[in-house]
């Protein structure tokens, strides 16, 4: 059987947990005959009729132990709680999901049935960190075979095994993860650098004797064999004409300085207006140019609700948000689509938004962000997930913020573009708020980290190392 992970689950009335039960179409398809044929019992049967229908159920008995249906919920429980739905979570319909939740309920499908062959598109893209690192841990003891996308650098290093490399339409098979990709790939690229260079010396000295010997009538056949030479030689690629990564350096422009204090909670205590559930209560957390943090914390705890009262989006209940009056703050939103106009190309689009600028700077800083030549002209409905993801990054850029507040900036983006990304914020000389489920970004840019659950916000006093460790720890305590 395989699987392939790429769309959201439908919403109806079925409740999470049912629909990943009912996933496994063999065990339902049982269960469903096992009922029919006990309630036929309790009808008028000749003698045949009992017997077959018992024998029936002793097949349906037997095929339902072999599969292991009797642990099916607890399985299913499991792995959405590894997914971080509550118990209250998992009883609640599919149809009152978000979209990335729904397709959180695919991948548990997909896990649940434990297929002979499993596609993931980008499984991480939805998921929060503590997910993502169950998830991780998950696929680790996968039994049958995967076939992963991710752009995920630390994911796949501990998952795969081979790394097939999709370059000029033609595939090439790696040994080992991603480091060891990495570095075998750098190497092949030297040595093909090296035979390259000493093959167009080689046809440079031979086209020269050609050249110089053609219409010399004693050496013409000797220029003719050489002729013949250049001709059949196999050319080896230019290194540099096969690596398709463009150069984005993702520059975001430095503020003027502002001093501390410019961003503070005080006792802040935040629920939604019309309800009782308090998100968080009594926050004293503040954020200035010199800081590098990262929030973290299960999905629905409320990291993009303090991101919309860090912005002044929403109010504080209680308490209250103290902001210099100089401060200029940009947030770059997971669901960032909404904020462009897909109808203009990024050029008409950052023109608009700052119509006071000079087009052919807006060019230049759109180009540093890997938006540049036609691609700059191009209709935005018509760009992939992580070119828009650059035009949206590069437009909050060039309002030079002292406060970049960031949710899940990663995405969209390749993995040399997430590393592009780091380079860029480590040389952005303002705050960092990042809410990310990517270890690496996380670990390359942040040196504080904000765990956010329990209606507080408490900082972790190690690395992000140990507290990935920490969480995996959890992970294994629940397996």
């Amino acid at each position: 059987m395989i699987l392939h992970v790429e769309q959201e689950i439908a919403g109806d009335d079925t409740t999470a947990i049912e629909a990943v039960l009912k996933s496994d179409t063999e065990r339902y398809r049982l269960l469903q005959e096992e009922t029919k044929l006990l309630d036929d019992t309790h009808k008028d049967e000749t003698q045949e009729t009992k017997e077959a229908s018992s024998n029936r159920l002793a097949d349906i008995y037997s095929r339902l132990d072999a599969i292991d249906a009797h642990t099916a919920e607890s399985r299913a429980a499991a792995i959405l709680a590894g997914l971080s739905f509550t118990s209250e979570m998992q009883n609640r319909p599919t149809k009152d999901f978000s979209g990335g939740w729904r397709m959180r309920i695919s991948l548990a499908c997909a896990l649940f049935r434990q297929p002979d062959v499993l596609l993931l598109d980008e499984p991480t893209n939805h998921l929060d960190l503590f997910a993502c690192l169950w998830l991780e841990n998950y696929l680790v003891n996968w039994k049958g075979t995967l076939l992963i996308v991710s752009h995920q650098r630390d994911f796949l290093n501990s998952v795969v095994t081979d790394i097939i490399h999709l370059q000029t339409r033609r595939l090439m098979h790696y040994k080992g993860n991603y480091d060891a990709f990495e570095k075998v790939r750098e190497d092949r690229l030297k040595q093909q650098t090296r035979e390259y260079e000493a093959q167009q010396a080689q046809r440079k000295h031979i086209q020269a004797f050609v050249d110089r010997f053609r219409y010399n009538a004693k050496r013409a056949s000797m220029a003719q064999s050489r002729i013949k030479k250049l001709e059949k030689m196999v050319l080896i690629p230019d290194p540099d004409s096969e690596n398709d990564n463009t150069t984005v350096r993702f520059l975001f422009p430095n503020p003027e300085s502002v001093q501390p204090p410019i961003l503070q909670f005080h006792d802040v205590s935040f629920a939604y207006p019309g309800t009782t559930k308090i998100l968080f209560k009594n926050l004293n957390i503040g954020i200035d140019m010199e800081s590098r943090v990262a929030l973290v914390g299960a999905n629905g705890v409320g990291k993009s609700t303090l991101m919309h009262l860090l912005c002044g989006d929403y109010e504080p209940t209680t308490g209250q948000v103290i902001r210099n009056g100089k401060l200029r703050y940009a947030r770059f939103s997971q669901h960032f689509v909404d904020q462009l106009d897909l109808s203009l190309s990024p050029l008409a689009h950052i023109a608009k938004i700052y119509p006071n600028s000079a087009v052919q700077d807006l060019r230049s800083h759109l180009g540093s962000f890997g938006v540049s030549g036609d691609l700059a002209l191009k209709t935005m409905s018509l760009l992939s997930g992580g070119q828009k993801s650059r035009v949206a990054l590069s437009v909050i850029a060039w309002k030079k913020p002292h406060v970049l507040l960031l949710d899940e900036p990663s995405n969209h983006l390749d993995m040399e573009s997430v590393d592009s990304l780091a380079q860029g914020l480590n040389r952005f000389e303002g705050g960092i708020l990042l809410v990310s489920h990517d270890e690496r970004l996380i670990s390359l840019v942040c040196d504080e980290i904000w765990v956010m659950e329990s209606q507080t916000i408490k900082t972790y006093d190690d690395d992000f190392e140990s507290y990935k460790k920490q969480l995996m720890k959890q992970i294994t305590t629940q397996r």
